[in-house]
């Protein structure tokens, strides 16, 4: 079995996140070849073939002209599945191949068990698995869903050339203009979740918060009942934050939220349920009401 790996790289530097490719590839036991839009001094540590199209050329994205690249690398390696992040270049390229080939897609894959692939639904709040009957697959993997591997050794380049003709031009990147806090800065982060119960509830995470000089965030089930603003979402649809701690209070640990917070140096969860995701990615899982030990703990630091 093999698969074809896409890759990513901003402003000529790869991202992190590609090598969580190779994390899914591992689940999937298949040998992989890699695909990058990117420069030679941006490559990945990896020991395999590398098809390279040469960014300063290509640009770093281009629909028209990777997706050609991309199906010129699978006529000649015939990879089983091709495998993107679920990422804005990879939401708006994987559905471009999969349709040019008439083959299955699956979006927003968070676990592959034995080749069936496992998804969210419902808010995040159940799970799907699902399989595929054609020939192929393309797939998007949640961003944090997979640990990264690194392969390291040396690469195989194959330099990437097309004639297709193309519209489109890269013009770069835009900030996103700034909307409320950047909790990227904050060292210290307190997070309610869904388990806090109501909106009246969330003054002790504000309370904690105040009293050990941290910022407060929260998990899109909050912001989605409007308790907290939207401003201060974590997660792969709100911000990606590296506090020195972070504490989740009734946050249950959905992909999405935990791929929020992998970068967060240590992690201390609140929760009622010892089985409850978030456990497993926590240095300190405390199992406990919030609204029973957010307040006595508040006390305790505040009479320091």
């Amino acid at each position: 079995m093999k698969t074809l790996l896409i890759a990513e790289s901003r402003e000529g530097r790869l991202l992190d996140t590609t090598y969580e490719l190779f994390g899914a590839a591992a689940k999937l036991k298949a040998e992989t070849v890699l695909f990058l839009a990117g420069t030679e001094t941006g490559l990945p540590s990896y020991a395999g073939t590398l098809y390279l199209a040469d960014a300063k050329i290509y640009g770093e994205y281009n629909p028209d002209l990777h997706k050609n690249m991309i199906l010129q690398v699978i006529e000649k390696e015939n990879p089983d599945y091709v495998v993107f992040l679920h990422s804005s270049y990879g939401r708006d390229l994987a559905p471009r191949i999969a349709a040019s080939l008439r083959i299955a897609q699956v979006s927003e894959v968070i676990d592959i068990v034995d080749g069936t692939f496992e998804l969210t639904c419902c808010n995040a709040r159940m799970h799907r698995s699902v399989q595929t009957t054609t020939s192929k697959t393309v797939l998007t993997i949640q961003p944090g869903a997979f640990s990264p591997i690194r392969p390291g050794g040396a690469h195989l380049i194959q330099a990437m050339q097309t004639d297709a003709v193309t519209s489109i031009e890269f013009a770069g990147y835009e900030p996103a203009e700034p909307e409320g806090i950047d909790l990227g800065k904050s060292e210290i982060i307190i997070s309610a979740g869904r388990g806090i119960g109501t909106k009246e509830n969330t003054e002790v995470i504000w309370n904690l918060a105040k009293t050990v000089g941290g910022e407060v965030g929260a998990s899109r089930p909050v912001v989605d009942a409007g308790w907290i603003e939207h401003s201060r979402q974590i997660g792969s649809t709100g911000q990606t934050i590296s506090p020195k701690l972070y504490i989740a209070c009734g946050i249950s640990g959905a992909i999405q939220h935990l791929a929020g917070i992998k970068n967060s140096g240590y992690i201390v969860a609140i929760n009622k349920d010892r089985e409850a995701p978030i456990g497993e990615v926590s240095d300190v899982l405390v199992v406990a009401d919030v609204m029973q030990f957010l307040p006595a703990l508040t006390e305790k630091l505040a009479g320091r």
